[in-house]
C-alpha cells in the first residue's frame, strides 16, 4: 500500500528542478491520482519535460502538460485518460535555462524575440513562446554570457535544455589603468582614453586641456609647441580629425595655437587613435581625436567658475527632469583688461617673425602700436530621454579669435600706418537620436554642421591699400549607425554616412585692383562594415571592419580596411596588432608665408584628383605591453606611408617654397614606454624614434628629410598624488628639426640671391625643456570644492629654436638669417570653485 505512494514521492522529490521522461511522468500521475493513460508509444517517445508539481489537482497537471508539449489530454471520468498529438495547433518552443556552474534554474532570464517580444524564465527556468517564423532568439542574464538559440536546434517534441556561461572579465586585467597620469588609460583597441574629470596631473599642465595632454604620449609632437600644428608619428596637422559631440572641429587652438579651443573642464572622454581607428572614423591620415561631453551615467546638478592668467570659465549643468538635463559652458580671455605675465610671453610667441613685428623693426621713429586681442567659446546640450529606449542629444558650439593691431610710424616726415584685423572662428552644431531596440539592437542617427572662416583684412594708409583674405569651411552631412549584439563574444556594427564640404577662398586687392574668389565642393558618401569579437577566456580581441568611400564628383570608389587584433599572452602581457588604410580630400596649404600676416597662414582646400590628389595613408603597427606589480612596459614599432601630399601643405620656407609638386612621405618608427608606481608616486620616462622622409618623384632631389621629423624624443616625469595634493615635474628633449642651410659660397653679397644646399641637411640645436605644475583642492563643511593651481614652463629659461629659415632684408639689402623660438619661462595660476 505505502510502497505507490513513496515511489510516487520519489518520482517528484529527486527529480525536482531536473526534466524527465514524459513516460515517467504519466506513471507517476497514475499512481498519484489512480488513473489510467492511453497512448501509443511513438506519441512520447523520447519526449522529455519538468514534472508538474505534486501538490496540483489532476486537471491541473493535465494542463500544464498541455502548456509544455504537443500533447492534448482527453480525461474520462477521472478514471481513463486518452492522450492525442494536438491538431491545428501553433507548435509551440520551449526550454529551460540552467546556471553553467551549479546547474541551477536561472529565474528571470530575458528571451528577445526579433519581433521586440521580451518574455522571463520561470522559477524552473521554463519558457515557452508559438514558433511561428522566429528562426533565433537571444538569452540574456546580468552576470552571465548572452547566448544566441536558432530554433533549427529545437525539437518539436523535446524542450531546449540551454545553459548559460557565468561572465568572466579577464580582459580587463591588460588595460592599463593609469598611464602617464591618473584618468588616462590605454584601451584593448590600442586607443588611448582621457577622463578629463580623474585626470590628475601632468608637467606643466594644471588642467586637463586635451590637446595638450596627447602631446605627452609617445609618438605625438608639436614642433613649434602649438595645439594648432600637432604631429603624430610625422604627419602634419590638418591630417588629423578632430570631432566634438560629432562635429569636425577645422579651429583646434585659441591664441592662434597656444591653448586648446576645448573646454578642459566640460568634456567627459577623449579618444585618442594613433592607428587602428575604427572604419565609422573617415577624412584623416594621421591620428583621430573624438572629444565626449556626454556622460555615461547620470549626473547630479553642479555648477563651477574658474580663472587663470589667460581666460575665465563659467560651467553648469542642470536636471530639468529624470529624464532630460541641460549643459552650458563658457569661456574668455580676460586680456581685454588685464596683461599678464603669461599673456606677454604667449604674445611674444606668437608674433614672432611675423608682418606685425616687421612693421615694428622696419619703422622704428616715432613708432606707435595700439593692440587688441580676445577669444572665446561657449558650447551647450540639451538631452532628453523618451520613453526607455530613446534619446535625443543637441550639442552646439561656438568659436572665436579676433586679433586687432594698429600701427604707426614716422619717417622723414611722412606717416606710415597699418590697421590690421584677423579673425578667425568655427560654429558647429550636431543633433542625434539613439534608439535601443533590444538590449542587443541599438541604432544612432545624428545630423551635423561645422562652419570655419579665417578673416584678414590689412590696411596700408600711405599705399592706400587694401588687402583682404578669407577662408571659409562649411561641412555638414547625417550619419546612420547600427551596433548588433548577435552572440555573446561577436558583435557587428553598419552603418551609412553622407558628407558635403564646401570651402571657398577669397582675395581682394585695391590699389590695384584685384579680385579672386574660388569656391568647390565635394559630396561623400561611406558605407560602413565592422565586426568584433571578444573571447574574454582565451583573452582574445578582434575587430576588423571595412569603410567603402564613394565620392560623387570624381566616380571614384574606395574601400579601407581597419583593424585591431589583440592577445593576452598571460594576465601580464599582451600583443597587438594595428592596420588602417585612410584617405582624405580636404588639407591645409600654405600660398605665401605672409599670407594673414604670417599668424596663421594656412588655409584650407580641396583635393581636385589632380594638382592637388586625394591623400591615402596606409599604416600598420605591432605593440607588445606588459603590466603587472605597479610596472607597465610598452614597445609599439610602426610603419607610416601618406601618398598624395603637396609642397604647399609641408610649410617649406627654402627653396621648395614656390614649388608646387606631389609626392608621399614614409615613416618607420619605435615607441618605447616604461612606468613604474609606488603608493603615491608615479614615473615615467619614454623615448620615440623616427625615420622620416619625402619622395618627390619631379624634385632634383627627390628624396630627403620630412619638415616634422624629430629622430630622437625623450621625456621623462615624476608625479606625487597624496589626498588633495599634486605635484609633477618634468622634462623634454628631442634632436633638433630639420633646417636647410644656405650655400654661402654661391652668394654674391653685391647682388644676393639666395641659393640653398640640398633641401634638410641639416637640423636645428637640441629642444630641452623642464616643466613643473602643482595643484591642491579643499573642501569646505558646506560641500564647497576649491582649487588653486600653478605650472612653470620652461622653467631654467632655455632658449629653444624652433624653426630657422632665409630671407633677403628689405632695409639692408642682405641676406639674414630668421629664428624663431619657442616659449621662455612661463608661469600660469589658476583658482576653481566647484559646487
Amino acid at each position: 500500500m505505502f510502497l505507490p505512494f513513496f515511489l510516487v514521492l520519489n518520482l517528484f522529490a529527486q527529480d525536482k528542478g531536473k526534466v524527465m521522461p514524459f513516460q515517467k511522468i504519466i506513471i507517476a500521475i497514475e499512481q498519484q491520482h489512480q488513473v489510467s493513460f492511453n497512448y501509443t508509444e511513438d506519441l512520447i517517445a523520447g519526449l522529455q519535460c519538468l514534472p508538474p508539481k505534486k501538490s496540483l489537482s489532476l486537471d491541473q497537471k493535465l494542463h500544464y502538460l498541455a502548456q509544455r508539449t504537443h500533447l492534448s489530454f482527453e480525461n474520462i471520468g477521472n478514471r481513463f485518460i486518452n492522450i492525442y498529438k494536438k491538431e491545428n495547433a501553433a507548435l509551440l518552443l520551449c526550454g529551460y535555462v540552467f546556471d553553467a556552474a551549479d546547474h541551477k534554474p536561472i529565474e528571470n532570464a530575458n528571451i528577445s524575440l526579433p519581433n521586440g517580444t521580451q518574455i522571463a524564465t520561470d522559477v524552473n527556468g521554463y519558457f515557452e513562446f508559438e514558433q511561428g517564423d522566429v528562426t533565433a532568439f537571444l538569452i540574456s542574464h546580468v552576470g552571465f554570457m548572452t547566448q544566441k538559440i536558432t530554433a533549427d536546434d529545437a525539437n518539436a517534441d523535446n524542450c531546449l535544455q540551454i545553459v548559460l556561461e557565468p561572465e568572466i572579465t579577464e580582459l580587463e586585467e591588460i588595460r592599463a589603468s593609469a598611464v602617464l597620469a591618473s584618468g588616462i588609460s590605454k584601451n584593448t583597441d590600442g586607443s588611448f582614453e582621457i577622463k578629463p574629470k580623474k585626470f590628475g596631473i601632468l608637467p606643466g599642465l594644471i588642467e586637463p586641456d586635451a590637446l595638450q595632454t596627447m602631446q605627452q604620449i609617445p609618438g605625438v609632437n608639436s614642433l613649434d609647441e602649438s595645439v594648432s600644428s600637432i604631429n603624430v608619428r610625422g604627419g602634419t596637422h590638418d591630417q588629423n580629425l578632430f570631432l566634438w559631440n560629432g562635429i569636425r572641429m577645422f579651429q583646434t587652438g585659441h591664441f592662434f595655437g597656444l591653448i586648446s579651443v576645448f573646454n578642459p573642464n566640460l568634456a567627459h572622454t577623449i579618444s585618442i587613435y594613433k592607428n587602428g581607428s575604427s572604419a565609422f572614423y573617415g577624412e584623416s591620415v594621421s591620428s583621430v581625436v573624438a572629444i565626449s561631453s556626454t556622460p555615461e551615467t547620470a549626473e547630479k546638478n553642479s555648477f563651477s567658475a574658474g580663472i587663470n592668467m589667460i581666460n575665465a570659465d563659467v560651467y553648469g549643468k542642470y536636471n530639468l527632469s529624470k529624464k532630460s538635463y541641460i549643459e552650458i559652458s563658457a569661456r574668455k580671455s580676460i586680456t581685454d583688461f588685464l596683461e599678464t605675465p603669461t599673456y606677454k610671453e604667449y604674445f611674444n610667441k606668437v608674433f614672432q617673425n611675423t608682418t606685425i613685428t616687421d612693421f615694428a623693426q622696419n619703422h622704428d621713429v616715432d613708432y606707435h602700436s595700439d593692440k587688441k586681442f580676445g577669444f572665446y567659446d561657449a558650447t551647450l546640450k540639451y538631452a532628453q530621454k523618451i520613453g526607455s529606449k530613446d534619446q535625443i542629444v543637441l550639442d552646439l558650439i561656438t568659436i572665436k579669435d579676433n586679433l586687432e593691431v594698429f600701427q604707426s610710424a614716422t619717417f622723414y616726415a611722412i606717416n606710415r600706418s597699418e590697421n590690421n584685423v584677423l579673425r578667425q572662428q568655427n560654429y558647429g552644431g550636431n543633433l542625434s537620436w539613439k534608439r535601443n531596440w533590444n538590449p542587443f539592437n541599438t541604432t544612432k542617427i545624428n545630423i551635423y554642421n561645422s562652419s570655419y572662416e579665417l578673416l584678414g583684412n590689412q590696411k596700408t594708409t600711405n599705399a592706400n591699400q587694401t588687402l583682404i583674405q578669407e577662408n571659409t569651411v562649411n561641412n555638414n552631412g547625417f550619419n546612420v549607425e547600427n551596433n548588433h549584439t548577435l552572440t555573446p563574444k561577436f558583435s557587428f556594427n553598419n552603418g551609412y554616412q553622407y558628407n558635403e564640404i564646401g570651402i571657398t577662398n577669397l582675395e581682394q586687392v585695391t590699389n590695384p585692383d584685384f579680385y579672386r574668389r574660388v569656391k568647390d565642393v565635394l559630396r561623400t558618401h561611406a558605407l560602413i562594415l565592422e565586426g568584433k569579437y571578444n573571447d574574454t577566456l582565451s583573452r582574445l580581441s578582434l575587430k576588423a571592419g571595412a569603410r567603402i568611400n564613394y565620392i560623387e564628383k570624381f566616380k571614384k570608389y574606395s574601400v579601407e580596411p581597419r583593424l585591431q587584433l589583440r592577445y593576452g599572452i598571460s594576465k601580464s602581457v599582451s600583443m597587438e596588432l594595428l592596420g588602417e588604410l585612410k584617405s582624405q580630400n580636404s588639407q591645409q596649404i600654405i600660398d605665401l608665408q605672409k599670407d594673414y600676416f604670417g599668424i596663421e597662414k594656412r588655409r584650407w582646400i580641396i583635393s581636385n584628383n589632380t594638382t592637388v590628389p586625394i591623400q591615402r595613408s596606409r599604416q600598420v603597427s605591432v605593440n607588445v605591453c606588459y603590466k603587472e606589480n605597479d610596472w607597465l612596459l610598452d614597445i609599439e614599432n610602426f610603419y607610416k606611408k601618406v601618398n598624395g601630399i603637396i609642397t604647399s601643405s609641408q610649410g617649406f620656407q627654402n627653396q621648395l617654397e614656390f614649388v608646387r609638386t606631389t609626392g608621399d612621405y614614409e615613416v618607420l618608427g619605435t615607441e618605447f614606454l616604461i612606468q613604474k608606481k609606488i603608493n603615491h608616486f608615479l614615473t615615467w620616462f619614454s623615448y620615440t624614434y623616427n625615420k622620416n622622409n619625402y619622395h618627390f618623384p619631379d624634385y632634383e632631389y627627390p628624396t630627403f628629410p620630412n619638415n616634422f621629423e624629430l629622430t630622437h624624443t625623450l621625456s621623462w616625469a615624476a608625479i606625487y598624488e597624496k589626498n588633495n595634493f599634486k605635484i609633477a615635474l618634468g622634462t623634454k628633449w628631442s634632436s633638433g628639426r630639420p633646417k636647410t642651410s644656405a650655400d654661402v659660397s654661391q652668394i654674391d653679397p653685391s647682388a644676393p640671391v639666395l641659393v640653398y644646399n640640398k633641401p634638410n641637411n641639416t637640423n636645428l640645436h637640441i629642444f630641452s625643456q623642464v616643466n613643473l605644475s602643482a595643484t591642491y583642492k579643499w573642501e569646505t563643511a558646506n560641500g564647497i570644492q576649491y582649487k588653486a593651481g600653478l605650472s612653470i614652463l620652461n622653467i631654467l629659461n632655455r632658449k629653444n629654436e624652433i624653426s630657422e629659415y632665409y630671407r633677403i632684408s628689405s632695409l639692408t639689402n642682405s641676406i639674414e638669417e630668421v629664428e624663431t623660438f619657442a616659449l621662455q619661462r612661463t608661469p600660469n595660476v589658476s583658482f576653481r570653485i566647484s559646487l
